[in-house]
């Protein structure tokens, strides 16, 4: 079987005229392609297109990604999808984590998603909110993977907690049809594939700077594709369908903030399973700020089918040191009753202190 992250992509001799340059075996300039990082930020998108092209056409991967960046966004060059796809592939070849992640998406949103499972995959398992949110769907519907609905609800509720608001959406419809023990033992995943992302992203990364050398900052910002939204199929219908609701903007951490808003209905249930497609919502940047009373983003310090032990579990969390200054309440959702310290302003600031709780031995979830 051919390795999928080396697959081509039908695209034809003229779209690959950059493309068939790239694994030359040159040394990578590294000072052009900062250069033209510098150019880019500055505005100046044609010069930094002149810095990246020799660069990528000797197989560095950062100029690659650049490269791709460039041809997905017309700046510096005449737009061209399939370029920018073939860029992307080569420089996910060479172990590039975030073009990997947006070949993925690429795939996915192109209809090639037995091709995109991989890069989708392997990206939840990074901690990417948009991969967690479509491997999520792919387990609720048992579609390119196996039905787990524990599963589901687990990288569904990590996508949530990174402000995806599909996510949302989602978990919404799972709480119709999981039952509550499975969502329960969801809540525990969760926090497993959490921290398993975080090593897994870290050893990643690491890989990647010993392999390349230090100086390997030059890449220019990550414009991501839009979210793909798959059809959710639905059990047969219990109760009255779900309303159509309205979000703003995706939150994965690395985008830029300049997606409009967008209407994205639930899907509404019918007589029998049946796929229901919704819109897509482009994502935006989240930054990191200090920690304020009002913020939104919160810490999940546990989840209880009793609320006698919901009581138990906040009076026991009041004694914690690095709470303080931070709100400890009780929040419902469904039949569960979550215990939740909330008021941190940034992601960033709220899993500081999660990381701290584990630290002493209490399991945590960032979330909003």
């Amino acid at each position: 079987m051919r390795n999928p992250i080396t697959r081509r992509t039908g695209l034809t001799a003229g779209a690959l005229t950059l493309a068939g340059l790239l694994m030359a075996g040159a040394t990578p300039a590294l000072a052009d392609v900062k250069q033209g990082v510098d150019a880019w930020a500055a505005g100046d998108y044609a010069t930094a297109v002149r810095e990246w092209s020799g660069p990528a056409a000797q197989g560095d991967p950062d100029a690659q990604f650049n490269m791709a960046q460039a041809y997905r966004l017309g700046r510096g060059v005449q737009a061209d999808p399939r370029q920018a796809e073939a860029l992307y592939a080569a420089a996910a070849a060479q172990g590039h984590v975030k073009a990997a992640d947006n070949y993925g998406l690429l795939l996915f949103q192109d209809g090639r998603r037995e091709e995109a499972m991989p890069y989708v995959t392997a990206a939840a398992e990074r901690g990417d909110p948009r991969a967690q949110y479509l491997v999520g769907v792919a387990h609720f519907n048992g579609d390119l993977v196996e039905k787990d609905w524990v599963r589901a609800y687990a990288l569904l509720t990590l996508a949530n907690g990174a402000g995806l608001p599909q996510a949302r959406a989602a978990l919404v419809q799972m709480d119709e049809y999981i039952p509550l023990d499975q969502r329960e033992q969801a809540q525990l995943l969760a926090q497993q594939l959490d921290a398993r992302a975080n090593a897994n992203r870290a050893q990643q990364l690491a890989t990647v700077d010993l392999e390349r050398g230090p100086v390997q900052t030059a890449m220019a910002p990550d414009i991501v594709p839009a979210v793909p939204q798959p059809p959710m199929v639905l059990p047969a219908p219990t109760s009255a369908p779900v309303t159509t609701v309205t979000v703003d903007r995706a939150g994965a951490d690395y985008t830029l903030p300049h997606a409009e808003p967008v209407a994205v209905p639930v899907a509404t249930r019918a007589p029998a399973p049946a796929p229901v497609t919704v819109t897509t919502a482009e994502p935006v940047a989240a930054a990191p700020a200090m920690t304020t009373a009002a913020g939104p983003w919160k810490i999940q310090l546990g989840a209880f089918g009793q609320p006698g032990n919901a009581d138990r579990q906040l009076e026991r969390m009041r004694s914690r040191s690095v709470l303080s200054g931070t709100r400890l309440v009780k929040e419902p959702e469904g039949r569960l009753t979550k215990v939740m310290a909330v008021g941190f302003a940034s992601r960033a600031a709220a899993q500081q202190v999660c990381n701290s709780l584990k630290s002493g031995g209490q399991d945590c979830l960032v979330t909003r």
